[in-house]
């Protein structure tokens, strides 16, 4: 339980600057669970906090967790260089919030992608040492054989690591369908693991971290939710 002066609130959700939060509140545009406050200086109780900015709902939250199907042809990145940066897809605020995307995508695969601005969650979450798997559905060039699998599953020597990768698990879905589950987190590892397997990525999407999956998220490309804590559960390893 704790109290906060009503900048300070809007300006830890993101909302601006204190000068601009004062603003908002002198101006009448911020309610507090429901009923419109005009002093910046009156004190607000955070716990089960609901603001309403500009006719907009937002529940109060120390951290934001945030789930986002990535399209094809973002960059994860708060400083994009070639192509428009994830967080474009997200409200400004979030922005203010300095969230940062859990770990990178490639500019063209897509799927499930963790947004926040907890550090140590973040730092948690990609951390080789917690052994999280991820789930990639992955289009290859040429045809799928049972060798190419085989090799996946046993390990395969990239130039640039000491020992063999190899996938957790490595089924085959269609005739150039894969679906590998990995922990690493290695750099372009799909890609660079079917290369060095004799075959080439022509399309990657990330289905799966821990044990929480897109499709119970329910979130068309382009679209994010909130993650609350019995989903935050599931990116625990076991």
């Amino acid at each position: 339980m704790s109290k906060l002066s009503l900048d300070r609130v809007l300006q830890s959700q993101g909302f601006g600057t204190r000068k601009y939060c004062r603003a908002l509140i002198e101006d009448g545009d911020v309610a507090v669970n429901g009923d419109v406050v005009d002093n910046y200086k009156t004190l607000v109780e955070t716990d089960g906090l609901v603001l309403t900015v500009f006719d907009e709902e937002w529940v109060y939250r120390e951290h934001v967790y945030i789930a986002l199907n990535k399209p094809a042809n973002f960059e994860c990145s708060r400083k994009p260089s070639h192509r428009p940066g994830v967080l474009t897809l997200l409200p400004e605020q979030f922005t203010w919030r300095d969230v940062q995307p859990v770990g990178r995508l490639d500019h063209d695969t897509t799927g499930l992608l963790l947004i926040s601005d907890d550090g140590p969650f973040n730092h948690a979450q990609s951390s080789p040492k917690r052994h999280i798997s991820k789930v990639y559905q992955a289009t290859t060039q040429d045809p799928v054989t049972p060798a190419l699998v085989e090799q996946l599953l046993a390990g395969v020597q990239l130039h640039d690591e000491p020992a063999p990768l190899k996938a957790l698990s490595c089924v085959q879905r269609g005739e150039h369908q894969l679906e590998i589950v990995l922990e690493q987190g290695k750099y372009h590892q799909v890609k660079r693991m079917l290369a060095a397997a004799g075959n080439h990525c022509a399309a990657l999407h990330r289905s799966q971290i821990g044990g929480l999956t897109l499709e119970s998220l329910g979130l068309a490309e382009g679209e994010w939710c909130f993650l609350e804590q019995a989903q935050l559960d599931l990116l625990v390893p076991d």
